[in-house]
Order: C-alpha cells, then structure tokens, then sequence
C-alpha cells in the first residue's frame, strides 16, 4: 500500500463535531451545480524533491535490473502557492467573479499568504476572489486533488528527476495524456453516506 494511501484514510476514532462540520462542508461544496462565474476547484500540492545522479546509470545484462549509484545530489524544491492561486484566477479563471477552492488547511493555504508575495493592492485583489472550504483535520482524502497527486505520483513521478525543466516535460505530458483518456475521478461520496458510514463519528445528541 502507497504512504499517501495510508493518510488518505485517516481519520478520527471517535465522535468529533469539527471534523463532522468541515466534512459536510465539502460534500454540500461538491453538489453545487457547475457554474463558470463561481467555479468549484479542488486544490493541493506536493513536494517533488529534484534529485539528479551524479553517475549515469549501467545497464544490466538479461535477467539483470539497471544500476543505479547509491549517491545522488539534492537540487532543491519549488513551491508557491500564492503565484499559483494568482495563475489560475487571471487565466484559467479569468471569467469568474469568485472561485471556491477545496484545500486543507496547511498553514500557507489561505488569503494570508497574497500578502507574503505581493503588495497590499494586489494582494487584496486576489483575496476578494475566492472562497476557501477547508477539509477538516486528517480529512485530506476528502479533497479530490489529493487523489490525483497520488495518481500523478505513481504513474509520472516516482522516480529520481534532476531539474524542473525536466519534471515540467513529465506532468505536461502525463496531463495531456490523462485529459486525451479522459481521466477522472468519479466521486460518489455524499452527506447522506457519511452520515450513516461515519455515523460513529456524529456527537450523540441526548433529548
């Protein structure tokens, strides 16, 4: 089983109202109706670290895996959430008025961090456009971006990449071959399953 399978399902023992909230929150988000001045976008990130070999690999004979060097050089990791949200909302979502976005609640997930990259002007400009539905704490397996990272991971990303130029080739050609086979998730998870699969997890009301 992946690591990130482990965590996906991860979730309270116990009754636990926050969690309740918040899921229900993102299963109400997910029945919206589509509409393009108020899109719903599931939004995650991961951290690729770019690691290049410092020996070119040696073939190995029939029967015989590839070698590989035990040393490798760290070349570093790129992150930045807020000139990626400013990237969708001028371009992908330049016609909408807001966009609902659904993330966890990492530390720099929120409007906060606009004001970290950019001037108060613009920043301000990019907060009063979006709404943001967090997933609850260990519920990041409710957020569907997840479940195509782990997708991304496997089939594009599991192995040793050395630049950025490099992984950008990998996911622009691992994306436009899961849009060509029409890759998707089917999401049929509802309030109205939680409530009666979870139903542990629903605070016992007493009359």
């Amino acid at each position: 089983m992946k690591p990130w399978r482990r965590e996906m399902w991860c979730i309270p023992p116990k009754q636990n109202a926050a969690f309740v909230c918040a899921m229900e929150s993102v299963l109400e988000t997910y029945k919206r109706p589509y509409d393009p001045k108020n899109p719903v976008v599931c939004m995650d990130e991961t951290s690729k670290q770019l690691v290049a070999e410092t020996r070119a690999p040696q073939a190995g004979g029939p029967g015989r895996p590839w070698r590989y060097d035990y040393e490798y050089e760290r070349n570093g990791t790129a992150i930045d959430w807020a000139h990626a949200m400013r990237e969708l909302l001028d371009n992908r979502y330049a016609n909408a008025d807001l966009v609902t976005f659904v993330m966890d609640n990492l530390n720099t997930h929120g409007p906060w961090s606009f004001y970290e990259a950019f001037a108060p002007l613009e920043a301000r400009r990019l907060a009063e456009r979006i709404e943001i539905v967090y997933t609850p704490k260990h519920g990041s397996w409710l957020n569907i971006a997840e479940i195509e990272l782990g997708v991304l991971a496997r089939q594009c990303a599991s192995g040793r990449i050395g630049s950025t130029p490099i992984l950008k080739r990998h996911v622009t050609s691992w994306n436009k071959n899961r849009n060509r086979n029409d890759g998707k998730v089917r999401w049929q998870f509802t309030t109205s399953k939680a409530r009666v699969k979870l139903h542990r997890l629903y605070p016992q009301i007493h009359a």
